[in-house]
């Protein structure tokens, strides 16, 4: 909830906060101010490509237009996949994003749409749904294909339904740590951590 407010505190702010309008991080500037970052979608494309899944040229689905959605769904595009499919409970909402991302990378067709995985290549939650045991499956999974990358962002349980559901189906399934992971990586690398601690 505190992720607008972050970004309004920072004189400066890199591009991955400045066109969510949200950061996760602040550094003290030596002028004395805060620069912001944004690490969301940044750990999502780290841990697709530490698994050595491509993302350019691939066909989207993602569902969930909130704040991790919003970061990952810019990065996918700035990763130059094809097509982008923006789902989520508030259709408002993901369509406001999908005009957000349009707008700042024409190359990518961005879309609203229903959480229908049917010919894409790479398939995300970016929702909480999942968490619990009796939450529904965020996605249409009787359209998941073999070889499809399916990403659930959920870090407890470590095997979502949906990633099970992935699995049965002959997909790539990807939890939710390893984005963690890459953001943490990131976020230490950001406030210089290591020099600190060796000074």
């Amino acid at each position: 909830p505190y992720k607008v407010p972050m970004l309004a505190k920072a004189q400066t702010a890199h591009p991955r906060a400045a066109r969510v309008g949200a950061a996760n991080i602040l550094r003290r500037l030596p002028s004395g101010g805060w620069e912001a970052d944004n690490f969301d979608g940044y750990g999502f494309v780290m841990a697709m490509k530490n698994k050595g899944h491509t993302m350019t040229g691939k066909k989207v689905l993602q569902v969930g237009a909130g704040g991790a959605g919003c970061s990952i769904a810019f990065c996918l595009a700035e990763e130059g996949v094809a097509e982008l499919t923006i789902a989520d409970i508030d259709p408002k909402r993901a369509e406001a994003l999908a005009a957000s991302v349009q707008a700042a990378f024409p190359a990518c067709k961005v879309q609203a749409g229903a959480a229908d995985p049917a010919g894409k290549d790479i398939a995300v939650n970016a929702t909480p749904v999942g968490m619990k045991a009796d939450d529904p499956l965020p996605m249409q999974v009787e359209n998941l294909r073999p070889g499809m990358v399916v990403f659930d962002i959920i870090m407890e349980p470590a095997e979502t339904r949906l990633l099970a559901e992935a699995k049965a189906r002959g997909c790539h399934a990807e939890p939710g740590r390893p984005m963690m992971d890459c953001q943490m990586q990131a976020m230490s690398d950001f406030l210089d951590a290591e020099r600190k601690n060796r000074g």
